[in-house]
């Protein structure tokens, strides 16, 4: 399996240019398996001229998709405008829930969980995008904690953790869990601001079931962050 996780900042580019079309591009020269996006729209607004973006973009794949949204806006109009999370899988979902997490910001957070069968293994795959404050981090990382400790076989929980490495809320993940950061020892991990990549938030983390190897920083620029990924396989 190839994993990216890849914050799409709504389709729209540095460039000012929103393009769907881009990012299934970025995804498929990667030759991802299995994707985590943040910062999907689905009927949102003008500025992702109200497109169901999950959909669209699996459809321009051809992958399977679930969509877990964290901002629900009900419009005069009777419409439900959206935006959260995301996972595109070319192996079938099995299974999907989205569960909110707690915020003391004003935006909703949320993880997305499916569980997806990569050629008979039962693969459980978190998405998550994690708030701006350290204090609501704090608290999302102890419930990720609790929600990724339920479940047996190899998973992998990934996502913008809007945290450097050498914080708090990154090392207590590492200390209370059995999961692996699997860009740890790579040189140039960093993935944020996509026009000079310096800081590091964006992260792919393996349970023991998992070994990672390749792993990569994409220089390709869709979105405000880079796409990260790594392939993986059974120990």
């Amino acid at each position: 399996m190839k994993i990216m996780s890849f914050n799409i900042h709504h389709g729209r580019g540095l460039d000012e240019i929103l393009s769907l079309k881009r990012i299934a591009e970025i995804i498929r020269e990667a030759d991802a398996t299995v994707v985590g996006l943040q910062e999907v729209d689905r009927h949102f607004g003008e500025r992702s001229e109200f497109q169901d973006q999950a959909k669209e973009l699996a459809k321009l794949l051809n992958f399977n998709y679930v969509y877990g949204p964290n901002i629900n806006v009900q419009t005069t109009g009777g419409e439900v405008k959206q935006y959260g999370n995301a996972i595109l899988s070319i192996y079938p979902i099995l299974e999907s829930e989205n569960i909110p997490l707690t915020r003391y910001e004003e935006e909703p957070r949320g993880c997305l969980k499916a569980t997806i069968d990569s050629n008979g293994v039962h693969l459980n795959v978190f998405n998550t995008h994690l708030s701006l404050d350290a204090i609501s981090r704090m608290k999302q990382i102890d419930e990720l904690i609790e929600l990724t400790s339920h479940d047996r076989g190899p998973s992998v929980l990934m996502g913008d953790f809007n945290a450097e490495p050498e914080s708090e809320e990154i090392k207590k993940l590492l200390k209370d869990t059995n999961f692996t950061d699997c860009f740890s020892n790579i040189e140039r991990n960093e993935s944020f601001p996509a026009d000079g990549p310096n800081i590091r938030i964006d992260y792919i983390f393996t349970s023991t079931e998992l070994v990672s190897f390749d792993e990569k920083v994409i220089n390709r620029k869709g979105s405000d962050h880079l796409p990260i990924v790594a392939m993986l396989a059974i120990k």
